[in-house]
């Protein structure tokens, strides 16, 4: 019943019987339950807003991680580059791969737990000169790879020298090729990976 009908019961109530009748307690028990319910909405109000808040904090916990990844990888793919090839292809690197690479971590790791997260780390380049690797991503408790990014030296006939930087992820089993782009190099041979100069 609206506010306004109640008003108009009581005050028909009270002028019909000259006052000797009052409105039922059970009618302004109505009212009073009204009232309370209408104090809790704001404390469930509240509570959506904390769920809102642990949300948020959560997507800001996976932005860093995806952040601290993305700079880790920056640095272990120009340890895998070494001095001699670094220079020629850092700028393309940062501008075309780097951004992939980012946005591969964050659609792999996007339902990973804040807890799962932090048990998540980064491999090292490999001291030999002829792997793939340049960094994984994998699950520090188990051992186990998320993802792997690795970088091939491609030689198509009749062209010159390229990097093609891919990644494979659990997923499938590590089984796809999931390109991030190709760098050229040059038509003569590039150095061997971890070269310095």
């Amino acid at each position: 019943m609206s506010n306004w009908m109640r008003k108009t019961f009581v005050v028909l109530v009270s002028i019909l019987t000259f006052g000797l009748v009052t409105p039922s307690q059970a009618f302004l028990n109505e009212n009073e339950n009204l009232n309370k319910s209408d104090s809790k909405a704001p404390s469930s109000l509240h509570s959506q807003t904390e769920v809102t808040e642990i949300a948020e904090e959560a997507e800001i916990d996976h932005g860093h991680f995806v952040q601290k990844m993305t700079s880790e990888a920056e640095h272990q793919a120009y340890m895998k580059f070494g001095s001699k090839i670094k220079p020629v292809i850092e700028n393309e690197f940062q501008s075309i791969i780097l951004p992939k690479i980012q946005l591969a971590i964050e659609e792999t790791t996007k339902h990973f737990s804040e807890n799962e997260l932090s048990y998540l780390t980064i491999s090292e380049v490999p001291a030999y000169a002829k792997s793939e690797k340049i960094f994984h991503i994998y699950d520090e408790r188990s051992g186990e790879d998320i993802i792997r990014f690795h970088v091939r030296r491609d030689h198509p006939p009749l062209d010159g020298y390229y990097f093609n930087f891919h990644y494979h992820t659990r997923k499938d089993n590590f089984q796809e090729h999931h390109s991030l782009g190709d760098i050229f190099w040059d038509k003569n041979v590039p150095p061997q990976w971890n070269s310095l100069s």
